[in-house]
């Protein structure tokens, strides 16, 4: 097996790189296309040594699989953009979608399957008691609707803690976000960005996660990773989130913000140790694993 990604990759396969560190944590690194446009040379410099590829790539290796033709396959992390079906029509590639949702825009498109996300088990401790607090984590954006998580603990009455950087000066942050603090400060606390031990502790100590976006999302991790500390998820119907979380037992769908603080008062009832159940059955690293194996067989009986 062999990984194309940056130098500081941890992994156990052949790992070429790319570059020397990813560049999430190279200040400044600028348009990241020439760095992907580099492990394109890299991959296709002799293709024949390999049974079957797997891009993460999005489009950029299209047309280069048109020349040299093997085994392969894309898996697509975000919303399907219109752009998408123009490149779909001319190159009709193999693909993996991250939910079924996420197919819609393309439903004519070559989909190989659906591959939910995964995690290790160990990644995320699981906590068998509640917090006291609720979580939202993600961008201050429109599209994740930090105004109504602000709206729903300030209504239920329970501090609502905020994992994310604030930029002041933006438009949204000023426009709908500071009025609202205002009039509710009290029930919010920002803790900046954070990772790994710190999410672990962040989303496990929590009495709920938040998800309340509004807009296309291919997956929403954040979901399965307050499943696998145990921590209930209240979110908005819509997008991937049927897919992800079970009404009535690992959290609750809504459609209003009065909906998620009734929400909010029925979490109790649910079991955190059920949570953490449905992490390991549907949603961790090795269940994704084998449906990937399943994926990469077919593609390569399909090419003999």
């Amino acid at each position: 097996m062999t990984l194309f990604a940056s130098g500081d990759s941890q992994t156990s396969a052949k790992l070429i790189a790319a570059c020397p560190k990813a560049l999430c944590n190279v200040p400044n690194y600028g348009e990241p296309r020439p760095y992907f446009a580099s492990m394109m040379d890299l991959v296709f410099e002799d293709i024949s040594r390999f049974d079957v590829i797997h891009f993460h790539t999005e489009a950029i290796q299209f047309p280069l699989l048109r020349n040299q033709p093997c085994p392969n396959v894309t898996t697509l992390h975000g919303p399907i953009a219109p752009r998408w079906k123009s490149l779909v029509d001319e190159y009709n590639p193999p693909l993996v979608s991250c939910s079924d949702n996420q197919r819609l825009p393309l439903p004519d498109a070559a989909w190989q399957a659906t591959v939910y996300h995964g995690l290790p088990r160990e990644l995320f401790t699981f906590r068998e008691g509640p917090g006291e607090y609720l979580a939202f984590i993600g961008r201050v954006s429109r599209q994740k609707r930090l105004d109504r998580a602000i709206r729903i603990g300030s209504q239920a009455r329970m501090r609502l803690k905020v994992a994310a950087e604030i930029n002041r000066d933006d438009q949204y942050f000023k426009q709908d976000i500071e009025p609202l603090l205002r009039e509710a400060r009290e029930f919010v606390e920002f803790v900046g960005e954070i990772g790994g031990r710190e999410k672990d502790e962040f989303l496990g100590n929590a009495y709920a996660l938040l998800f309340p976006i509004d807009g296309p999302e291919a997956f929403g991790l954040v979901m399965i990773e307050a499943l696998a500390c145990g921590t209930p998820v209240i979110a908005w119907r819509s997008g991937p989130v049927p897919e992800v979380i079970e009404h009535g037992r690992t959290g609750y769908m809504v459609e209003s913000v009065e909906e998620a603080v009734e929400a909010v008062n029925q979490i109790a009832d649910l079991s955190r140790y059920t949570c953490r159940q449905v992490f390991e059955t549907r949603f961790d690293a090795a269940c994704m694993a084998r449906k990937y194996v399943e994926v990469y067989q077919g593609l390569i009986k399909h090419s003999a």
